[in-house]
């Protein structure tokens, strides 16, 4: 059985309540990532599965238990509707935290997405001292790629993927945010 039965407020914006998940979040995690668009930036490119998002609701609960953070619900403050998910992970083992993010279509380019990255960091920074903070993303996703620019993440490193396609890495320190301030 899954820990996480409740759920618990983590930080807020000024659109967006940003909370842990539940098991009563698998058919809002199966309606974000089981859009094919929005896929073929996540992973190995493919939707995912009803059952998989059961099993990353128990993966996320582990996590809360282990970590204290993982993937959580974006909620609009105003009407309570669940439109994308972002969390701090460490995907197969890896140090470094590592923040996720995806919406749904209708909510690209409202700048939900900075909001929500934004305050994950801050939130990493602040709860939990992460003073460096990574995010992958393709070569190709220059909407991705402005988003964490937006949020003082800069390009660190570009990786050649097993498929000869670039992944980019962009990473996140107080650091960058005292370089981004003296240049502007």
């Amino acid at each position: 059985m899954c820990a996480c039965s409740q759920s618990s407020i983590l930080f807020e914006t000024d659109r967006l309540v940003v909370r842990s998940i539940t098991q009563d979040d698998v058919d809002s995690i199966y309606a974000v990532y089981s859009a094919p668009k929005a896929m073929r930036w996540v992973g190995d490119g493919q939707p995912i599965k009803y059952n998989d998002c059961i099993k990353w609701v128990e993966v996320t609960a582990n996590n809360y238990a282990s970590r204290g953070y993982g993937l959580s619900a974006l909620q609009l403050s105003d009407t309570g509707e669940i439109i994308g998910f972002c969390g701090l992970v460490h995907p197969n083992g890896q140090h470094e935290p590592e923040i996720k993010y995806a919406l749904l279509e209708r909510y690209w380019g409202k700048g939900y997405a900075s909001e929500c990255v934004k305050g994950m960091i801050q939130y990493g920074h602040k709860q939990y001292g992460m003073d460096s903070i990574i995010a992958t993303v393709a070569a190709e996703n220059a909407a991705s790629q402005k988003v964490l620019a937006k949020c003082d993440m800069r390009h660190r490193e570009t990786i050649t993927e097993d498929d000869n396609s670039s992944t980019l890495v962009f990473a996140w320190s107080p650091k960058t945010i005292e370089t981004s301030a003296q240049c502007h």
